[in-house]
């Protein structure tokens, strides 16, 4: 792993997601299951994670994009009418997210909550299930009717194409947090080696089950095994987890 970020060890720690192996033997000689993003020709396979590799996945993001938009942009109209005609409010969210390097850039999302809801986050932040200075409630009275569906069916998320577009994110990597770098453990930067993206390892393995620790875990060991097959995998995965709804908020 290179980078300015890169002597930061993890904690000790080790949490299991779903996806990863149920047990870890400490005994000697024992073998351990590797998690699936592990298996298979990682390293060397589709260029690996070099200066190649980021050339061709900026390429394969632009040109998504590309094909996409025109089958896109009418879901995204029709999204913005329902938003329009079910409460007041702007239709597009804009958010200060914090992207490679701890850099701020404005992220682009659908509205999902009523206009006020930065002002009533004070008042049910006694009811957080995260640790700070993430946030999610249960049933969160904030979410409208229309912005509970785009939620779980991660269709709030469409506008970030745009953001793909200017290079601010890209498709596949560590979602980007609201919280600035700054509120980040040491080991929590090693994150910012990498563009955020509109989804990762823990959008498909978890996702807002996951407790921040968990996630960057995950976003770790995306950066220690990029490469464009475990991208590629990564978005086929994502299908299935829009689909299900699973930890969607």
């Amino acid at each position: 792993m290179h980078g300015i970020y890169s002597a930061y060890k993890l904690p000790e720690t080790i949490s299991l997601t779903s996806n990863a192996p149920k047990t870890v033997s400490l005994a000697p000689n024992a073998s351990v299951e590797e998690p699936w993003y592990q298996r298979g020709p990682i390293a060397g396979m589709f260029f690996g994670n070099g200066l190649a590799y980021r050339f061709v996945k900026r390429g394969i993001d632009l040109a998504a994009c590309f094909v996409l938009l025109p089958i896109l942009l009418p879901v995204l109209a029709i999204c913005c009418l329902a938003i329009r005609l079910d409460s007041p409010g702007p239709i597009f969210f804009f958010q200060l997210r914090t992207g490679r390097g701890g850099r701020r850039f404005k992220m682009y999302k659908l509205r999902t909550m009523v206009k006020n809801a930065e002002e009533l986050k004070e008042k049910y932040m006694h009811l957080n299930l995260l640790t700070y200075p993430d946030f999610k409630i249960a049933n969160d009275p904030r979410i409208t009717r229309v912005g509970r569906f785009l939620r779980k069916t991660s269709l709030d998320e469409l506008p970030q194409i745009f953001n793909v577009l200017r290079g601010d994110m890209t498709l596949v990597g560590p979602r980007p947090t609201s919280f600035k770098a700054s509120t980040y453990s040491l080991w929590h930067t090693t994150r910012l080696e990498l563009k955020p993206g509109l989804t990762g390892l823990w959008q498909v393995g978890g996702r807002n089950e996951l407790d921040f620790d968990e996630r960057v875990r995950l976003d770790i060991a995306y950066l220690r095994n990029q490469c464009l097959w475990l991208d590629l995998h990564i978005m086929v995965r994502t299908i299935g987890a829009v689909f299900s709804g699973r930890g969607a908020n």
